[in-house]
Formats: C-alpha cells, structure tokens, sequence
C-alpha cells in the first residue's frame, strides 16, 4: 500500500488536503425521473444478459437538454425470437437492418426524443426503462480543431494550425 503523500505529487497534494473540508459529498444518482428527454445515443455495443447469457443489442443515451443534461441512460434490445419484432423496430430507427451492421459502430450524432418510465424490479430497485424513441435528427460531430485537415495532398496540416497561418497577416 502506497502513501498518499506518493500519489499526490510533490506539494503533497496542498490543493487537495485544503479543499477536502469544504467539499461537499455528491448526492448519489438513482434513476432519472420519468418524462420525455431530448437525448443523443453515445453508444451501441453487442451483450449477452447477465443472469441468463440472452443475447442483445445495448445502447446509450445521453440526456442533452434540461436539469439532467450529461446524465446517461441505457436501453436493452433483445436479440431473441420473441423480441425479434421489437429489436427490428427500435434497430431499424437506427438505420440498422441487418444483424451484421451490430458488429459496425452507430453513426455519430444520433438526437432522439426519449419516454422514459420508471420500473420496479421484484427486488424493489427502480430502474429506468425506455418506453419508446423516436430519431428527431443525424447532427453533424464537432470539428476538432486539431484534427489533420482533409487536402488531397495529405499533407496534415491541422485546421487550427491553417486558420492560424490564413490570419497571421491580420492586423489587430
């Protein structure tokens, strides 16, 4: 076991040990509140459930608008015979319509508008459940600034590096 002087760096983590008494713990985070979320899938990824090895299809949301903005939610899409239906339906929202697009990763940018319900398991834990999606818009990924630039030459050049040299003659 290390020391925490070790893991702090050199001030022995001053910044820390002065903010430790005036830090506030965080509140723990239980499910959103049921309602309609304007949300973004983050995230699409082949599971097989936990209890019973189903197979599904897991996506994440991120909530974008509103008091929960940056909160994140998950909506399990079972790849069985019986929610076959079911899967085809949300899947296909998606752009997805064959079994092999799963193993390709989701386009970026997917805004959807969410219904969101609370559900209590047996076990008396509330969970959240996606009652329905409907994809609202394919909104374009922020351009990294520092990103090599798309030339047919290949040279490179970020577009941060060719703004800045387009503007080095500017007066200010």
């Amino acid at each position: 076991m290390g020391k925490l002087s070790d893991i702090l760096g050199q001030n022995g983590g001053d910044d820390i040990r002065n903010l430790w008494g005036s830090t506030d713990a965080a509140d723990e985070f239980g499910p959103l509140p049921a309602g309609e979320y304007i949300a973004r899938v983050i995230a699409g990824e082949l599971e097989n459930s936990r209890s019973n090895a189903t197979p599904g299809y897991k996506l994440t949301f991120r909530v974008l608008e509103g008091e929960h903005a940056g909160r994140q939610f998950w909506h399990d899409i079972w790849l069985t015979p019986a929610a076959l239906p079911m899967a085809k339906r949300d899947l296909g929202k998606l752009g997805v319509t064959s079994l092999d697009q799963l193993e390709q990763p989701l386009p970026a940018g997917i805004r959807c508008k969410v219904k969101l319900a609370l559900r209590r398991d047996d076990d008396g834990v509330e969970r959240n459940r996606v009652r329905r999606f409907d994809v609202l818009s394919f909104d374009k990924p922020e351009v990294d600034a520092f990103a090599p630039s798309e030339d047919a030459s290949g040279g490179g050049t970020s577009r941060a590096a060719t703004q800045h040299t387009e503007g080095a003659n500017d007066d200010f």
